[in-house]
Parts: C-alpha cells; sequence; structure tokens
C-alpha cells in the first residue's frame, strides 16, 4: 500500500486513537492540537467528568496495545449505587450479570497521556500550541495559529477532524459547505465537587466499586471513584425555573443548604465544599445532529465533532473510541478512494450515534428519576429474570450498550421491543412473583427472535 497522508485536527482521546491505529497501518499522520502538550503543562483543557470505559472503547484500545495499561489507572465500578433520601441507606444495582461486566472509572487526563505516547510511538507526529484556523478545501491547505496569533499554511488534503464538540474543523467545512448542524440544549448545567480520599489505610470513604447515585426527581449528584480514593461529585440541575436549579444558587452558602437537605451523606464527606462550588463554573449539556460529517475526500469528522451527546449513558468517549475502531480499517482497505471511505463511514456510524444520543437522553430520566421508581423495579427484576432464564432472546438495554459490540441502533430498537414485551406482562401485577416465567418466557420467545452474536 502506498503511504498515505492524513492530518488529524484534534490530540485528545479521539484525535490519539485514530492518529495510533492510521500509522500502525502505514499512513503517514500528522496531528495539530490547539492546546500545549498536557504532558509538559499539565491537563488543563476540556471537561473533566470522569469518563466511564466500556467494551467498545476497550475493544479499541486493544488493538493499540493500550488496554492493560489504562485499566492500570481505572477503578471498576460493579454499578448504581443508589442513595435514597427518605430511608437513608443505599442499595447496588449491577450493571451486568457478575464482574465480568463491568465498566471503569478512569481520569481524562491520565487517559490522554498515555494515549498521546502511544500515538507518537506508533509513528505519529504531533504538533501541539497549534490552533485550525481555516482551511481551503479546494487547494487541500489548512491555516494553523498559534497562542501568539502567528498564522502559517500547511498542506492537509485529507483533514480528520476530532477536535471535540466545538470543532474548529466541523466550523470551516460548515462555512464551506453547510453540514445541516442543529444543537439542542437540555436546559440542565452541571457543577464539578469533590471527596477528598481519607488517609491511607482507608482511602475511600464510600464504597470505591460503584457509581454512586443520589436521584432526586428532577435533579441528582453522582460521584465517580479516582485512583488515590478521592471521589469527582457532580451535581446535574436545570439552568432555570424553580427551586432547585442553578438560578436558584446564587453561591456557595445557598448550595450548601441544598446539600444539607438533599444529599447530606454526600455533603459531610466534602470539607471543601464551598470553595469547590465558587471555583467550578456550571458546565453546559446539549446533543450535536449533523445532517453531513464529511466534504468528499477532503474532511471528516469523529468523535464529538460529528455527534456530541449528553454524558448519562457513559457512551461519549467509547461512541467515539469505536469510530475510530471502524475508520482505520476503511481506510487501511481503500487508501486510493478516502471519498467513497468517508461516504461509508457515515453511512455506517451515523445511525449509530444518533442512537446512543437518544439512549443517553433517556438515561438521564433513568438515573436521576427511574432507579427510585418501584414500576421500573420491578420492570428491572423480571428483565433480569428473563435474561437468566432465556439469554439468546432476552438482554437488558443497557448490557447490550455497556458489554456488547451490537451496534447502538439495534441495541435502541430492541430495547423498545423488549420494553413493550415486560409492560404487557406485568400489566396486572403489582408484584413480579405474580408472573408465570414459564408462560413469560414462552411469550418473549414467540415474539422476539433470538438476539444476533455478541
Amino acid at each position: 500500500m502506498a503511504r498515505k497522508d492524513i492530518t488529524v485536527i484534534g490530540a485528545g482521546l479521539v484525535g490519539s486513537l485514530i492518529a495510533t491505529l492510521l500509522s500502525q497501518r502505514g499512513f503517514r499522520v500528522t496531528v495539530f492540537e490547539k492546546r500545549s502538550d498536557p504532558r509538559r503543562a499539565g491537563f488543563l483543557g476540556g471537561r473533566s467528568i470522569n469518563l466511564a470505559l466500556a467494551e467498545r472503547g476497550l475493544n479499541a484500545l486493544r488493538a493499540t496495545g493500550l488496554a492493560d495499561d489504562v485499566l492500570a489507572q481505572a477503578v471498576m465500578m460493579r454499578g448504581r449505587m443508589v442513595h435514597d433520601r427518605d430511608a437513608g441507606t443505599s442499595s447496588l444495582h449491577r450493571y451486568g450479570v457478575d464482574d465480568s461486566e463491568v465498566i471503569w472509572s478512569v481520569s481524562r487526563g491520565g487517559l490522554n497521556t498515555l494515549m498521546l505516547d502511544a500515538a507518537e510511538a506508533a509513528g505519529a507526529t504531533i504538533h501541539f500550541d497549534q490552533g485550525l484556523a481555516s482551511a481551503d478545501f479546494a487547494a487541500g491547505t489548512a491555516t494553523l495559529c498559534d497562542s501568539a496569533g502567528v498564522l502559517r499554511q500547511v498542506e492537509a488534503a485529507t483533514l480528520v477532524g476530532a477536535d471535540g464538540a466545538g470543532s474548529a474543523l466541523r466550523a470551516a467545512m460548515h462555512a464551506h459547505t453547510p453540514l445541516g448542524e442543529r444543537i439542542e440544549e437540555l436546559g440542565h448545567g452541571y457543577k464539578e465537587l469533590e471527596i477528598p480520599p481519607g488517609p491511607a489505610s482507608q482511602p475511600f470513604a464510600i464504597e470505591p466499586n460503584a457509581l454512586h447515585i443520589w436521584p432526586r426527581g428532577g435533579y441528582m449528584c453522582i460521584a465517580l471513584p479516582n485512583r488515590e480514593g478521592s471521589f469527582t461529585v457532580t451535581l446535574f440541575l436545570p439552568n432555570t425555573g424553580p427551586h432547585p436549579s442553578f438560578a436558584t444558587l446564587p453561591d456557595a452558602h445557598g448550595a450548601e443548604a441544598l446539600f444539607r437537605d438533599e444529599f447530606p451523606d454526600a455533603l459531610k464527606l466534602m470539607p471543601d465544599f464551598n470553595a469547590d462550588w465558587s471555583a467550578h463554573p456550571v458546565g453546559t449539556l446539549a446533543t450535536l445532529y449533523l445532517d453531513r460529517w464529511h466534504i468528499g475526500g477532503n474532511a471528516l469528522l469523529i468523535g464529538d465533532a460529528a455527534h456530541a451527546i449528553v454524558p448519562f449513558h457513559g457512551q461519549g468517549m467509547n461512541c467515539g473510541f469505536e469510530d475510530a475502531a471502524e475508520l482505520a480499517p476503511l481506510l487501511e482497505a481503500e487508501p486510493d478512494d478516502i471519498a467513497g471511505v468517508f461516504a461509508e463511514f457515515q453511512r455506517r456510524r451515523k445511525p449509530n450515534a444518533d442512537a446512543i444520543a437518544a439512549m443517553a437522553l433517556e438515561n438521564y430520566i433513568e438515573m436521576r428519576d427511574s432507579v427510585a421508581d418501584p414500576h421500573y423495579l420491578r420492570k428491572r427484576e423480571l428483565g433480569s429474570l428473563l435474561a437468566e432464564r432465556a439469554p439468546a432472546h432476552y438482554m437488558p438495554r443497557y448490557r447490550m450498550v455497556t458489554f456488547t459490540h451490537l451496534p447502538y441502533h439495534y441495541a435502541l430498537e430492541r430495547g423498545r421491543a423488549q420494553d413493550t414485551l415486560i409492560e404487557q406482562l406485568l400489566k396486572g401485577h403489582t408484584d413480579v412473583s405474580g408472573v408465570n416465567l414459564d408462560d413469560a418466557v414462552a411469550t418473549l420467545k414467540a415474539t422476539l427472535p433470538p438476539l444476533p452474536a455478541r
């Protein structure tokens, strides 16, 4: 194969991964990143919400040889630890059947450092402090700008944009050819806080191997573990509206009063609550939709640059990694038909991106409300029994998304069909024990075809 030149915009997680995968396949890859090198300057940019690494992301990392190194930095999360306000108790809702089906809490900065090293080791050249200012797709050039405002032009006949939700390449493409961009604001924001580590003898103040959720109906608080014993705590609230919303919490004292009423067990573990609240801005949450991800063979968007989603299914990074894992072999197979590869990539991936965007929005409602709802818990219990008795015909949607490689769009459609069936089976029953499981399994097998290979 003749070596081809690929220019990647963005050296974040997805940019580093696609640079590695393409370099391994013999492409000459040059990466331009607007930030300074985080391995020298420290990790500064972007959201710092902990990342949830699941099977789709791990599968992509295995191809780079990084999976074991990443897991060595991660903390296993077996499920959701749901903190009940009224009872003052907590209970673990497992994600999978056992410890073979877990997700991993990883640090964005630590993961990015590993992946930058891997990209360079594979042969990619990375230029930091070089943001994309503009692109001339007809001429095959890109204009870059450093922090001092100095511009330079480089050859860039084939551009891959992995520069996140605020993508500069997407803006340049949209100026050239409208992409059908639509951004839907969630109307909710987030604020980050921290539960600090305890003494060396007991560094974790609460259960370390779980994603902690304090569901409160229209809002919630979550906490993800870090290896040194701290937890990254994130409050999700409406931006405006009646109390509680960020508009009704003008300062740290008001926020502390909210936590005292709604999350008292979490508040007592946060000695620096007021300082954390004051130091961290309110983050925004939105979903990005595009009708087009590419301009011929000149430019393609992947990851958040093409389909940024809200973080409530923990799949944003995993979906971006799956993008890279699918794009690299397509380019390897047809290096002389870049336009055809980009079109095929969009055809394959866009339905899946739209599906995980929908499921992430649905999961916000589930996390903040449904996990404490008795009917939801009955549905979850019956679903688990059906999965145990008829695993070839039933798998909870969360497991399909998180622990398999089944396409997201299939998981969405199958999940809806299964939910309809569960509702029918529970009709007239206030308890799962009233459902005849033998009849339920027979109905399942008569209604839905077997699941495809995982």
